[in-house]
């Protein structure tokens, strides 16, 4: 197991550099001048002044060399300064990665929550009534952009009833309750498609399990049902929701940018749009890279988690 884990934390380096590599020079890729994003709006410089900014900020040299700079100084802990308020962008991070933690957390629970028992209701229930509402209610959370269903929540619940409230952030650990009522519409919005996706998985994966041989064996022992479902079924199908589950890190983060936006919270997602948009490369490259290296733990934990769930797996050579 140890081997394992060393051999995936070294292949993360690679994919890191890969994907921090295309960003970096996607964003040399926007047009316009990035001296002028760096000087900001309003700033009026003669040609010499500008040549100094660019040999400051290593601009006049090659993207390969100036992604080398920067990498340089990120394996040293130093992700640079945004040029939006000049604060270091690993201070920015820190702030920012708390909340859209919090918020990513809320929204990853509730799928699990919800979708999980949900589709092992389902699939016990197959063909009834409760089996065809769980279904369509699942089709429908993965066909309506979570965006849309975002600005339907707000206008119902926020506008209209004015139950919850609709923009801003509460620290969760600062008040509990109205930090929860701050997250309880985004994490509603981002949350439902993962939900319908891991309430499907559940459905099928257990609906094949209840087929096995060791199942019917059993029942024919006179367990009770619920025995059946919770202590022998379950188990074995909560493997491949288990790789739903992974792969939500990824859609949370990128759902995140949109839903942020929506809702004025002050997360990774708004703080990487607002970057974008001024051109502030360094808050870009260094959101990046930590939304990246957040996916590929959440990936290595998804492998592990099942070398736990079933004994028969083994990691090691």
């Amino acid at each position: 197991m140890w081997s394992y884990f060393v051999r995936r934390i070294l292949q993360m380096i690679p994919v890191l550099g890969i994907i921090t590599f295309m960003v970096y020079a996607l964003m040399f890729a926007i047009p316009g001048d990035p001296v002028l994003a760096l000087v900001g709006p309003g700033e009026s410089l003669d040609a010499e002044q500008m040549e100094a900014v660019r040999q400051e900020y290593n601009l006049d040299e090659p993207v390969i060399v100036q992604y080398g700079i920067w990498l340089g100084r990120a394996l040293q802990g130093d992700l640079g300064r945004s040029t939006q308020n000049y604060r270091p962008v690993t201070e920015e991070l820190k702030v920012r990665a708390r909340v859209t933690l919090q918020f990513g957390l809320v929204a990853w629970v509730l799928a699990i929550v919800i979708g999980v028992p949900a589709g092992i209701v389902s699939a016990v229930y197959r063909g009834k009534p409760v089996d065809f509402i769980a279904t369509i209610f699942s089709i429908a959370g993965v066909a309506i952009p979570n965006f849309w269903l975002g600005i339907m929540a707000i206008l119902y619940f926020g506008v209209i009833l004015g139950w919850l409230p609709t923009q801003g952030y509460v620290d969760i650990f600062v008040d509990p309750v109205e930090g929860l009522r701050h997250m309880v519409l985004p994490a509603f919005a981002l949350g439902i498609t993962s939900w319908a996706l891991i309430m499907r998985q559940s459905r099928s994966a257990m609906l094949e399990v209840l087929a096995q041989d060791y199942v019917r064996t059993a029942n024919a022992k006179g367990l009770s049902k619920r025995s059946v479902i919770w202590i022998h079924a379950l188990r074995n199908a909560l493997l491949p929701v288990v790789t739903v589950f992974g792969l939500q890190t990824g859609r949370i983060f990128a759902g995140s940018v949109v839903i942020e936006t929506l809702f004025g919270i002050p997360g990774m997602g708004q703080f990487m749009v607002q970057a974008i948009f001024a051109r502030d490369f360094m808050s870009v490259q260094g959101a990046v890279l930590l939304m990246a290296l957040a996916v590929l733990i959440a990936n290595l934990l998804t492998d592990l988690i099942y070398a736990w769930l079933d004994p028969r797996i083994r990691y090691d050579d």
